[in-house]
């Protein structure tokens, strides 16, 4: 969701040849422009004044202006100080620098350092500059951050080779970039403002600095970063810009410290510190939008590719899954959620099998949400056995869809029934034949008539729905609160084998179970032990309701069926 205000009136006032739309990408917000030649260019909110001028004909396509224009730095990299055409009055002078991401880091060598670095892709780069600069700005250092204005991507396809991308490399960034497809075969350019001054190196040139200073201020400015929770592996004195003054000396603040500015984030990156408070971050920021998921939806705009849907009296953000081509729907009203769920988020994280008879997964995601994902069985027949009266009324019943599960489900919650908690269901974007043996249609036909926002079926023949269900360790409202003291999930018949519960017991969680179920106008067509769960405390009680039972939670919809 775009919140930047600058950008939003950009949007709605500004009309051209070029498509024009807001959006945000790991956390930045941007204004971005397909331009008449299909190159793309994403400016950031420092850019945007400048948005004209940073038109990439107006400082660097246009050849003769370039090299009239242009100075080539100092450095590895492909780098430029441009100074832009003058449009309405002004002009800028800005740095261009070709990205190097999927690209071995020169001289790495036998650096135990640089094992683990790698390039940054530019919208890496430019959440992380945007994190350090408020941040360094809210502890008033005394330390200027290069301003990043924008991201220029030519629309011509260049050859790996020629790049000098790895392709295993490039896979590995793409997967990380859930908000933009990053395309291993286009180059991108970072666009910075200049920052007026000499480098480190120069003052020790010019006799501004002693060579001991020089390693003293390049020792400071990176003990710095790290104390405000970044480091990059190789910073330079040429990365520590400075202003020198008359008579040998330079700028410095109202206490006589030397004020300077940071540049070349490439290989910027988190501390592992902070790299570990900004997961605990992300996992409160999760536990809380949670809990609040079904509250009224927030007065600020959608992200253009996400909408609201209701469906079976659930609601959902639905949106497009541009890696895979598939569909997701996340329960609730909080579009910040949609993230959580994409496919590469939890499909290829470690997993474990947690059924005997189902595709079901308890994984952990990359943003350290426990999460059980369960392949749906909509539109296969059960396996069940016709001459039997009742495996005959499930196969004449046939599987519930996943939009199913989840309104009966919220629905049974609603009613005092506690369940695990629906997160989100994921359509595939791979064609999944199923044999006509096999296949059942009944759902297909009853959702007939249920259509996405952007008209295609709910229920689409020849892909694969996958569920996702919250993994129980407490309930939501106990995590928000706190995250810790987690609740151990059990299913009943496990725990009448592991002596937790007796044969009396496990007969009255069942029967209990069937009647509650039956008063709430539900009949599940083959309850079982497995489909419950009872839970244990940090300290290996049994939780119990207000009569002294062990709680249970009901964990499995796939047969239940509205009377």
């Amino acid at each position: 969701m775009i919140r930047d205000a600058q950008i939003k009136n950009w949007l709605s006032e500004n009309e051209g040849k070029e498509k024009k739309e807001a959006v945000k990408i790991l956390d930045v917000e941007y204004a971005h422009m397909i331009l008449e030649n299909n190159d793309d260019l994403y400016v950031t909110k420092y850019g945007l004044p400048f948005i004209e001028n940073l038109k990439p004909d107006n400082f660097y396509t246009d050849e003769k202006w370039f090299n009239e224009n242009s100075i080539k730095l100092s450095g590895t990299s492909c780098i430029y100080k441009v100074r832009t055409k003058e449009i309405q009055g002004k002009n800028k002078d800005v740095v261009i620098k070709w990205n190097r991401m999927g690209q071995d880091i020169p001289g790495l060598g036998d650096n135990e350092d640089f094992l683990t670095a790698e390039f940054n892709s530019p919208f890496e780069e430019f959440s992380l500059v945007m994190e350090l600069k408020k941040i360094m700005m809210k502890s008033s250092t005394g330390t200027i951050i290069q301003r990043p204005l924008g991201i220029y991507v030519p629309s011509k396809s260049v050859e790996l080779w020629r790049s000098g991308r790895k392709e295993y490399m490039m896979k590995s960034i793409i997967s990380k970039h859930k908000d933009v497809i990053l395309d291993m075969f286009r180059s991108y350019a970072v666009i910075y403002e200049w920052i007026e001054g000499v480098d480190a190196i120069e003052a020790l040139k010019k006799n501004i600095f002693s060579e001991n200073y020089v390693k003293h201020l390049t020792c400071s400015a990176n003990e710095r970063l790290e104390k405000n929770g970044f480091l990059v592996r190789d910073y330079k004195p040429h990365h520590i810009i400075v202003q020198p003054k008359e008579y040998g000396d330079v700028v410095r603040d109202e206490k006589g410290e030397i004020i300077y500015g940071l540049i070349d984030f490439e290989l910027l990156e988190r501390t592992p510190e902070k790299k570990e408070s900004h997961k605990k971050i992300k996992r409160l920021d999760y536990l809380r939008r949670q809990r609040d998921r079904f509250l009224e939806d927030s007065p600020e705009a959608f992200h253009p590719h996400l909408k609201h849907m209701n469906i079976f009296d659930v609601d959902y953000i639905y949106g497009h899954v541009e890696s895979t081509k598939g569909r997701l729907w996340v329960v609730g009203k909080d579009p910040f959620l949609f993230d959580y769920f994409l496919p590469e988020r939890w499909e290829k994280t470690p997993k474990v099998k947690i059924s005997l008879y189902n595709e079901m997964y308890h994984t952990v995601t990359k943003d350290n949400i426990h999460v059980v994902w369960k392949l749906s069985k909509v539109g296969s027949q059960p396996d069940m056995d016709i001459f039997k009266e009742d495996e005959k009324k499930i196969m004449e019943y046939g599987y519930n869809s996943p939009f199913e599960e989840f309104s009966i489900a919220l629905g049974l919650s609603k009613k005092g029934m506690a369940t695990t908690y629906p997160r989100a269901i994921y359509m595939t974007g791979h064609k999944t034949e199923v044999s006509a043996i096999l296949s059942d249609n009944g759902r297909y036909e009853s959702h007939e008539s249920y259509k996405t926002i952007d008209e295609m079926p709910l229920l689409k023949k020849g892909h694969s729905y996958i569920i996702i269900w919250g993994y129980w360790n407490g309930p939501d409202e106990k995590l928000a609160a706190q995250d810790s003291d987690y609740y151990e999930g059990i299913d009943v018949l496990r725990a009448f084998r592991r002596g937790i519960i007796n044969k009396k017991e496990y007969i009255s969680l069942l029967q209990i179970t069937k009647e509650k179920l039956i008063k709430a106008g539900i009949e599940d067509l083959n309850l079982r032990g497995n489909h419950l769960l009872i839970s244990l405390n940090s300290k290996g009680s049994l939780i119990l309701d207000d009569k002294g039972t062990p709680e249970i939670r009901l964990c499995n919809f796939e047969f239940f069926k509205r009377i």
